[in-house]
């Protein structure tokens, strides 16, 4: 079973963005229900599919698979849900962990956040100066959720 334990924080400083090249990422939901999703994504010049299902608040079984990028865009551009998610996202190394930031474009402008892989969901690791609040278990930052009502709508927090 492929599996992904994840943890998401909001991000406090650009210190990142010297740490890493972004990549441009743009992705839709094909589905979006709250215990399970169809993404198609475009990475660069990749295409992705990928099917999640919720087990707990921090572990999803993922099971994701290159497609064409022609196929993917034209998924994203013709079959997709609601607005589409763009973002640049920093792939950062620390202290032996892989930390993706993401910074979102369009009608999520504005959001910044950081997200931890582990493997086990009591597994501890070390969080950078820039890493801010942890906003794990909240369902509003879900890219699925932000697709749906964008963090333009939200209030001030």
């Amino acid at each position: 079973m492929n599996l992904e334990i994840e943890h998401k924080f909001l991000v406090n400083s650009f210190a990142y963005r010297s740490l890493a090249e972004p990549v441009f990422y743009r992705q839709g939901y094909l589905a979006a229900m709250p215990d399970k999703i169809i993404r198609v994504r475009t990475v660069a010049e990749k295409g992705y599919i990928t099917i999640k299902s919720r087990i707990s608040t921090l572990t999803r079984k993922e099971f994701e698979f290159e497609i064409p990028s022609t196929d993917a865009a034209q998924m994203l551009d013709e079959l997709c849900i609601g607005p589409l998610i763009e973002k640049m996202r920093y792939k950062v190394d620390f202290e032996g962990y892989t930390w993706e930031v993401d910074e979102f474009l369009g009608d999520n402008a504005g959001l910044v956040i950081a997200e931890i892989e582990v493997t086990s969901e009591s597994e501890t690791f070390p969080i950078p100066e820039w890493v801010g609040r942890e906003v794990t278990g909240q369902p509003r930052y879900l890219n699925s959720n932000l697709s749906k009502q964008p963090f333009k709508t939200w209030e001030s927090e």
